[in-house]
C-alpha cells in the first residue's frame, strides 16, 4: 500500500500546480532550511564566494579610479590600500576584510575616505552573512528527525482487553539518556470517509484519543511505554468488526511531540 506517511516520519505527500512560487522567496530562512544538504552546501559556498568577489571587485576599482595601480613603484604616493596591485590581491583584501583575518601586508590607509566607507559596509554585510548562513546551518543540522532516530515505536500495534476495555495499543520508547522535556503524543485517524450529503472527503483525518481528558497523553519518557487507545461509543472503530478491520484502507498516524533536553 501507498502510505500517506512513511516508517521513517516523512510525509509522502507532493504538492502539484503550485503557482504562487513566490511565496517561498518571501521566507527564504525557511526555504533555505528545507532545501536538500548539497542545495544549501551550494548556497552555503555562493553566499560567500560572491561576496568576497563583489567587493574585491570594488576596491579593485577604487585603486583603478584612484590611479593606485599605475604608481605601484611611487613610494611617495599614498594608495587607497598598501600592496593592492591587481585584483587577486583585491580580491585577499576582500576575504580578509570580510573574515576578520588581517595578515598585515595589505591594509586601508587615512588617505582614502571611499575605502573607510566600503570597508565599514563590508564588515556589517559580511557579519549579517554569517549570521544568516551560520544560522541556517545551525537549524538544519539541529532539525528533529535527526534526534528522531533515536525514538522507537512498536513495528506493529494490537488490540487487545486492557482493565475489561477494549483498547488499540502501541509502544514507544526513547533510546538517549537524555530526556525529552514536556512530551506529548497524539495519533490521527487518515480515512476516506463520504458524508451523509454524499460528498466524499479523501484523507479524512479524525482524532484518536489517548488520555487527553486524562492527562495520560503528556509522557514521561524514561523508558517504554505502552499508548492505549480506548475503543468507546466516541471512537472511530466502534462499529468496526474483526474481519472488516483487517479490510478496511485506512492509516494511523502518531505524532510525539517535546522539547530535547539538551538543547
Amino acid at each position: 500500500r501507498q502510505r500517506y506517511v512513511e516508517k521513517d516520519g516523512k510525509c509522502n505527500v507532493q504538492h502539484g500546480n503550485v503557482r504562487e512560487t513566490y511565496r517561498y522567496l518571501t521566507d527564504i530562512f525557511t526555504t533555505l532550511v528545507d532545501l536538500k544538504w548539497r542545495f544549501s552546501l551550494l548556497v552555503f559556498i555562493l553566499a560567500y564566494a560572491v561576496t568576497w568577489l563583489f567587493f574585491g571587485l570594488i576596491w579593485w576599482f577604487i585603486a583603478y579610479r584612484r590611479g593606485d595601480l599605475d604608481h605601484l613603484e611611487d613610494h611617495a604616493w599614498t594608495p587607497c590600500v598598501n600592496n593592492l596591485n591587481g585584483f587577486v590581491s583585491a580580491f585577499l583584501f576582500s576575504i580578509e576584510t570580510e573574515t576578520t583575518i588581517g595578515y598585515g601586508h595589505r591594509v586601508i590607509t587615512d588617505k582614502c575616505p571611499e575605502g573607510i566607507v566600503l570597508l565599514l559596509l563590508q564588515a556589517i554585510l559580511g557579519s549579517m552573512v554569517n549570521a544568516f548562513m551560520v544560522g541556517c546551518m545551525f537549524v538544519k543540522i539541529s532539525q528533529p528527525n535527526k534526534r528522531a532516530e533515536t525514538l522507537v515505536f512498536s513495528s506493529h500495534a494490537v488490540v487487545s482487553l486492557r482493565d475489561d476495555r477494549l483498547c488499540l495499543m502501541f509502544r514507544v520508547g526513547d533510546l538517549r539518556d537524555s530526556h525529552i522535556v514536556e512530551a506529548s503524543i497524539r495519533a490521527k485517524l487518515i480515512k476516506s470517509k463520504q458524508t451523509q450529503e454524499g460528498e466524499f472527503i479523501p484523507l479524512d483525518q479524525t482524532d484518536l484519543s489517548v488520555g487527553f481528558e486524562t492527562g495520560d497523553d503528556r509522557l514521561f519518557l524514561v523508558s517504554p511505554l505502552i499508548i492505549s487507545h480506548e475503543i468507546d461509543e466516541r471512537s472511530p472503530f466502534w462499529d468496526v468488526s474483526r474481519h472488516q478491520l483487517e479490510k478496511d484502507d485506512f492509516e494511523i498516524v502518531v505524532i510525539l511531540e517535546g522539547m530535547v533536553e539538551a538543547t
